[in-house]
């Protein structure tokens, strides 16, 4: 597989993001993840998140692979989630999705590991997340990839851990 460029996603985008996630929504509710719905996301999250600055797109060979949101915005859920590194700098991981034509390569793990380089060049110790609990594959990232959970919350589609990174 080619090399990943991730850079800031751009109103042109829109598009392409919205049909990413739809596609993997639809890939999502076969196997019985039932965590994005058309409520959540919608084309105006990702075009509010562009407009601010916060939503990346990761392209392979010219089309976009992967996409995510970053930035310190959170419910507030996560003002009372137990953070084991409360006093550190951090920022949120929203909304990571690989494409379906993507998955299965990687893509999600190399992802958080740029996300990582990146936040530490500024200085940001701690990456937090939410993750579906009934979503086992980014479970299975996630821990693989050092996050621990602090909490259990409850929204609209269900439970979700509350997950934290040290990364210095």
């Amino acid at each position: 597989m080619s090399n990943i460029i991730y850079r800031p996603a751009e109103m042109s985008d829109l598009p392409e993001i919205s049909g990413l996630v739809s596609s993997a929504v639809l890939e999502m509710e076969k196997i019985g993840i039932h965590q994005w719905d058309e409520l959540y996301p919608t084309a105006e999250d990702f075009s509010e998140d562009i407009s601010v600055g916060d939503q990346y797109v990761g392209t392979v060979e010219d089309r976009i692979a992967v996409i995510y949101s970053l930035n310190r915005s959170c419910d507030d859920e996560y003002k009372n989630g137990s953070w084991q590194y409360p006093n550190e700098p951090f920022a949120v991981i929203h909304r990571l999705c690989v494409s379906p034509g993507f998955q299965h390569k990687g893509i999600a793990a190399k992802t958080v590991s740029h996300i990582e380089n990146e936040l530490q060049k500024q200085g940001i110790s701690v990456i937090r997340l939410d993750v579906f609990t009934e979503n086992p594959y980014a479970l299975r990232l996630y821990e693989k990839l050092g996050f621990k959970k602090t909490r259990t919350v409850k929204w609209r589609k269900g439970d979700f851990f509350l997950m934290e990174k040290y990364i210095g």
